[in-house]
């Protein structure tokens, strides 16, 4: 490896993160042009933000990147063919963004435990309305996908007293936050014994629109449904329906299926749906830790050493 490899920086905004790159050789620029001489000698691409027509068009110019790294974690507009199919090793910022999620995932639940809703209403009008609330010790939370999303929010709904259950791709029992595993096959099962229900799974073919009518016609009436992982993970149109008709208590989303929601969308008006516009995890500093985890990453690879947070490209996670 060069003593300093070069990075191409692809970005669509100016951004004071990009002085925190003293360190780092490298180019910083929006199109092909910016980088046409630079990009014969490249050995990396920070995708820093722009559009996958973007990086797309500066990877093929650059023959001998041998490694991409996204600021997101999410990489369903990250991901193209030539990419996918070539050795180049894609990483991204899974993980960096967590504990935020998992600390609006608990602020989720306790907002409907408590009826926080009802407070404000009432504050608002003046009304002193005495009513009962929930304790969520000794209620369930179940996770699907229980990535590094669920993990942060498992830990801290278990320190509160509730009991966790959690879906992936294989059962494991070497955790010991999980009162109970499921397989995939078992998630309908799952969310019948769950008061709380978070999806935290990456978009990928197999999960768009894995969160139904049928999913939901599983979930207790008295169950909230909380979407942190990817907006198109939920058919929103089954939501809408089955908040409209009461078959659930609740959801909190922080992802959508169309962002930004547009003007007059049915979600705006619902009184059981707690609404945050892809904000959970815009914490003061993420930026300023996602750059920080990428320079990291930079020095692992100048010095030959294993990267974190390899992608499995053909999988999308």
């Amino acid at each position: 490896m060069n003593a300093n490899p070069l990075v191409l920086v692809i970005t669509d905004e100016d951004s004071p993160q990009f002085s925190m790159l003293a360190g780092v050789e490298c180019v910083i620029g929006k199109t092909v042009e910016d980088f046409a001489e630079a990009a014969p000698r490249a050995s990396a691409i920070l995708y820093w933000s722009g559009s996958r027509e973007q990086l797309r068009s500066v990877l093929l110019i650059a023959p001998n990147v041998k490694w991409v790294h996204s600021r997101a974690a999410g990489l369903d507009a990250t991901l193209f063919p030539e990419l996918v199919e070539s050795a180049v090793i894609l990483t991204n910022a899974k993980g960096v963004f967590s504990e935020a999620l998992g600390e609006f995932a608990l602020a989720a639940i306790l907002y409907f435990a408590k009826d926080l809703r009802r407070m404000i209403r009432n504050q608002e009008a003046g009304r002193w309305e005495i009513f009962l609330v929930d304790e969520i010790a000794g209620q369930t939370l179940g996770i699907i996908g229980y990535g590094s999303i669920g993990q942060a929010a498992a830990k801290r709904a278990k320190a509160m007293g509730m009991k966790i259950l959690a879906l992936r791709n294989r059962a494991t029992t070497t955790d010991t936050i999980v009162d109970r595993f499921f397989e995939r096959d078992e998630m309908e099962k799952m969310l019948g014994e769950c008061d709380y229900v978070l999806a935290a799974t990456p978009l990928t073919p197999e999960t768009h629109h894995v969160i139904s009518d049928s999913v939901f016609a599983a979930m207790k009436p008295a169950c909230v449904f909380i979407n942190l992982g990817r907006g198109p993970v939920v058919d929103q149109a089954a939501l809408v329906r089955a908040l409209q008709e009461k078959r659930i208590k609740g959801a909190a989303l922080d992802v959508f299926e169309q962002e930004p929601v547009p003007e007059g969308d049915p979600v705006y008006k619902l009184d059981n749906l707690l609404l945050s516009p892809h904000t959970a995890d815009r914490t003061k500093s993420w930026l300023d830790d996602s750059m920080r985890f990428f320079v990291a990453q930079y020095e692992r690879f100048k010095n030959g050493e294993p990267l974190k947070n390899v992608v499995n490209k053909k999988q999308g996670y």
